[in-house]
């Protein structure tokens, strides 16, 4: 949850610790609003970002604290309405979704109903919450959900093709064909896995790696589980969940989905295969950025020769040339002392 919502971990730490005093006292949470409790902490109250936008002035609503320490969501300068109290906006959208999704929201033991946990996942079922003047005056705008008179393949195909051109268009689609479907729990299911790797490849095109997280990790599960850790479809969300995490700055858990996928490519494709030499130099490149520099250097430029070998011409050999001028680049200008550098 905090990496798909890229919450801090202190953060999401207060949701637990929040969920099991609610426990202790579920029979009064039950008679009232979960979340209108005296001794809540405002700063647990969260929404997607760009989720809830003002119908006055047009403009997207942020959390602030107002004079009096509480957390209220307000517009920009300009908009003569008063701040709204998150407490009963998050309320009321979490209800929606528990309403609406029940079956995208994490079920706790301590609260298996939560409205802050729904309202945390309703970016994946509504695009947009406009609110007028009072708490209770929102109208929200789901996303399409895929019936029955449309298949979810139609949808995954189509984003499939969108997800270079059109990546949000493509986002939209595999929301609407994964709504019912939660990453974290979701028995392995062929569909899914291809709709969740597509979801995570086309949130890394956006810039949401830490969002692709969760539904890389469902698709090569699901993968390993249905056909194995060397079919071609499991490695291809192998290499996403490596991308993911190395573009969140998870380096040593890339180094070791690197080094796994080039293992399991250089049995499958061969060692001197395209995508065995491309998954090798993006092992270098972790390899820099965890500070072991002369072997990032070595093993890249082995890489190097050996593409330029096998591949005459391809465009990668430049990039491999880059990101090896960038790493001595960078060891230059920290002065680090490599007696293997001659």
């Amino acid at each position: 949850m905090a990496q798909e919502l890229n919450l801090q971990r202190r953060l999401v730490q207060k949701w637990v610790s929040g969920a099991r005093q609610a426990a202790e006292a579920s029979t009064a949470a039950q008679e009232g609003p979960a979340l209108q409790r005296a001794d809540a902490d405002p700063w647990e109250v969260v929404l997607p970002p760009g989720l809830l936008w003002c119908r006055l002035c047009a403009q997207s609503m942020t959390a602030v604290m107002d004079c009096d320490e509480d957390l209220v969501y307000d517009c920009p300068p300009g908009c003569c309405r008063p701040g709204l109290p998150a407490v009963l906006v998050v309320d009321a959208i979490g209800r929606a979704v528990l309403r609406h999704a029940p079956r995208i929201v994490p079920i706790t033991l301590a609260h298996p109903h939560s409205p802050l946990m729904a309202a945390a996942c309703a970016g994946r079922v509504i695009s947009r919450v406009t609110a007028g003047r009072t708490c209770t005056d929102l109208r929200i705008t789901w996303r399409p959900v895929v019936t029955g008179l449309v298949p979810v393949t139609e949808y995954v195909e189509l984003a499939r093709s969108l997800a270079a051109s059109n990546p949000a268009h493509a986002q939209e689609l595999l929301h609407a064909a994964l709504a019912a479907v939660d990453p974290t729990t979701a028995p392995a299911d062929p569909l899914h896995a291809d709709a969740a790797c597509i979801l995570a490849e086309v949130l890394i095109r956006l810039g949401h790696p830490s969002a692709a997280i969760r539904w890389a990790t469902y698709a090569h599960h699901a993968g390993t589980h249905l056909h194995g850790p060397a079919a071609g479809t499991t490695l291809t969300a192998l290499h996403t969940l490596a991308t993911a995490h190395r573009l969140v700055g998870h380096h040593q858990r890339a180094y070791h989905l690197y080094r796994h996928l080039v293992e399991q490519l250089a049995t499958t494709a061969g060692p001197q295969a395209h995508r065995t030499l491309a998954a090798q130099a993006s092992l270098a490149v972790v390899l820099h950025q965890l500070g072991h520099c002369a072997r990032a250097r070595t093993l890249l430029a082995d890489t190097m020769t050996a593409h330029r070998h096998a591949h005459p011409g391809h465009p990668a050999s430049d990039r491999m040339v880059g990101h090896l001028a960038r790493m001595w680049q960078h060891c230059a200008e920290q002065r680090h002392h490599h007696p293997d550098a001659g």
